[in-house]
């Protein structure tokens, strides 16, 4: 292989490259298994402190922790979350929406460079043909895949790069898509203080509640909406333009 065609392909690869080691990294030295809500619940005085004593630092460490959590996509970012109202109050959820949006860009962003290109050379540019039909509303139908949590945020990410989504796009809608979340699970986050003050374990399942998701999904039911309109509009109309 040339020079010039293994530089290629080191840009094209070594990006996603990094990101396997880093998480094979951190799943192999245990660093996964620390992002928990007892993990929280242990240390969660000595954070405080620290927060309260160096709230710049804390916050800059924080995002960057989020960042990295994501970008490796390792299964913590409700955690952090939490953690983000837990330890920082009010500013928390502005603190979890730039870890996750940062993260999940970083992730795009490998992916797209990684993958894109490659996959519209196959036979059949099936990519392609899917792509197209995305971004005729690719705002719409990334703000819907975001407002709803249920949809694994690793699957989005790579999804958005594949299809080469328009950065401004992506961010725009990931922005507006997950801050509702973010701010809600700060604020869930902010009140942990008091059920840790209890003794009594807490877990995922304890804080899961109608009152938290279901609005959640109504947004996400919402922005569908304007896309599925749009497509239905498409198809009666095409009828009537093959009739004349």
């Amino acid at each position: 292989m040339s020079p010039d065609k293994s530089l290629a392909m080191l840009r094209r690869f070594g990006p996603l490259a990094v990101l396997a080691i880093l998480l094979a990294v951190a799943l192999g030295s245990g660093l996964a298994g620390k992002l928990s809500l007892e993990t929280l619940q242990a240390q969660g005085e000595a954070l405080q402190a620290f927060a309260h004593e160096k709230p710049v630092q804390c916050a800059i460490i924080f995002v960057l922790v989020y960042v990295a959590t994501v970008s490796v996509s390792l299964p913590g970012a409700l955690i952090l979350s939490l953690s983000s109202g837990f330890l920082f109050g009010p500013l928390g959820g502005f603190l979890a929406l730039t870890g996750v949006t940062g993260g999940s860009t970083v992730v795009y962003a490998a992916c797209r460079t990684a993958f894109g290109d490659f996959l519209r050379q196959k036979p059949g540019a099936w990519l392609t043909r899917i792509e197209d039909g995305f971004k005729a509303d690719a705002f719409s139908y990334l703000l819907t895949l975001r407002l709803i949590p249920a949809f694994p945020l690793l699957l989005v990410n790579v999804a958005s790069g594949l299809m080469r989504i328009p950065l401004r796009t992506y961010l725009l809608a990931s922005v507006l898509g997950m801050a509702p979340s973010s701010f809600i699970y700060a604020g869930i986050g902010s009140g942990l203080g008091h059920l840790f003050a209890k003794g009594d374990p807490v877990t995922l399942a304890t804080l899961a509640s109608p009152r938290i998701y279901l609005p959640i999904i109504g947004l996400g039911v919402l922005a569908l909406i304007p896309p599925l309109w749009k497509a239905a509009r498409r198809r009666r109309v095409a009828p009537a333009a093959d009739v004349k």
